[in-house]
């Protein structure tokens, strides 16, 4: 058994929960390579020391150079803001240590193509943090696709819907400004993957994004100019040939974590949503009449990655739960010495389809991805 020196670059919200993830991943799964929390990066050396000592961090910096150089450190999560990601990464490579960066990937498609080259060039493990598709529910629903258990696929509906924004009153924040920042540069690229993960490539797009609250009060008492998107939908067919239909928000009022997807076949069809991420339902057509109806599936020990957290049907796993998961395929991924999904490569597809998307908001017309 053999132990790997972790650093963390970034201890935010996705900071603190891949911290997390590393100090639990080795118990939970007794994975063959035992994470050591070895150095966390913020942006002052005070912060850094609070922060490696609430999160169990051997050591600390303020500059991720002195992270990603230091000989013990020898995996990187990068969970710092998007345009940091592709220098740190490209630096890793150059060391040939293992990148996992959150998503979305780089500040600009261009970055996260220059980071793609790189980890194909260093031949170095590299992941994206797409960590919803991670649910033991939603690793059902591949296999049952794949399976052939709803037949051939003919329609996919998914949606990333929440109401962070939903109240025109709300201050201006960081949120509202600057494209990268807006839905579709925050919550769309979490259900485009997993499109992508369940039906496979997306060939073409027809959508529409629209800003709805285009003013925000501020704290000072004025208001300021919203610049990034509100909604935004979209048509779309697979290279499968599959029809499908995205939609994405930060102001659908009720919603608090509205990742969830419909799924139609041939021979049956499959529903989701990531507020009930531990119950999966399922149609069955070749059921006696009587019975024909959506089935609640709720996951538990048979179910993909369950079993390591509890023995027990229907109790459950949480968001942390599925950072845990994440964790455990980079590590694993590290070991085995080949990348697993969601690589760099992956990543940089949900951006092409976020682009086509703008593009054809722009046209008004349907756009290759």
């Amino acid at each position: 058994m053999s132990s790997i020196g972790i650093g963390v670059v970034g201890t935010g919200y996705m900071g603190k929960a891949h911290s997390v993830a590393m100090n639990c991943v080795g118990a939970v799964f007794d994975t063959p390579l035992k994470p050591v929390c070895e150095m966390i990066c913020a942006t002052t050396e005070s912060g850094a020391q609070q922060k490696a000592e609430q999160f169990g961090f051997n050591r600390s910096t303020a500059d991720w150079r002195t992270l990603v150089n230091d000989p013990k450190v020898e995996a990187i999560v990068i969970a710092s803001p998007q345009n940091t990601h592709k220098d740190i990464a490209l630096a890793a490579f150059e060391l040939g240590k293992p990148v996992m960066c959150e998503k979305p990937m780089g500040a600009s498609t261009e970055e996260a193509a220059a980071m793609v080259q790189a980890a194909e060039n260093s031949g170095v493990v590299n992941m994206v943090g797409f960590n919803y598709a991670r649910t033991p529910a939603t690793q059902y629903a591949k296999q049952l696709i794949a399976e052939g258990a709803i037949g051939d696929v003919t329609w996919f509906r998914g949606e990333h819907t929440e109401d962070f924004c939903a109240d025109k009153k709300e201050f201006a924040t960081w949120r509202t400004q600057g494209r990268a920042n807006g839905t579709m540069g925050d919550l769309s690229s979490h259900m485009i993957n997993a499109a992508l993960a369940l039906i496979g490539p997306i060939e073409k797009v027809s959508a529409d994004i629209e800003t709805v609250h285009h003013e925000r009060p501020t704290q000072s008492g004025g208001t300021e100019k919203v610049t990034n998107d509100d909604h935004a939908h979209c048509l779309c067919r697979f290279e499968s040939g599959v029809m499908g239909h995205l939609y994405f928000s930060r102001i659908s009022s009720g919603r608090k974590m509205g990742y969830a997807y419909e799924i139609s076949g041939t021979k049956g069809a499959i529903r989701f949503d990531q507020e009930d991420q531990n119950a999966l339902w399922l149609y069955k057509m070749d059921d006696e009449e009587a019975d024909r109806g959506f089935r609640k599936i709720l996951t538990g020990p048979a179910h993909p990655d369950y079993e390591a957290f509890c023995l027990g049907p229907g109790h459950g796993t949480g968001y942390q739960d599925l950072l845990i998961i994440e964790a455990k395929d980079f590590l694993n991924a590290i070991h085995e010495g080949r990348s697993t999904f969601p690589t760099f490569k992956d990543g940089l597809m949900v951006n092409h389809v976020i682009d086509a998307m703008w593009a054809s908001n722009d046209s008004k017309q349907w756009v290759t991805v």
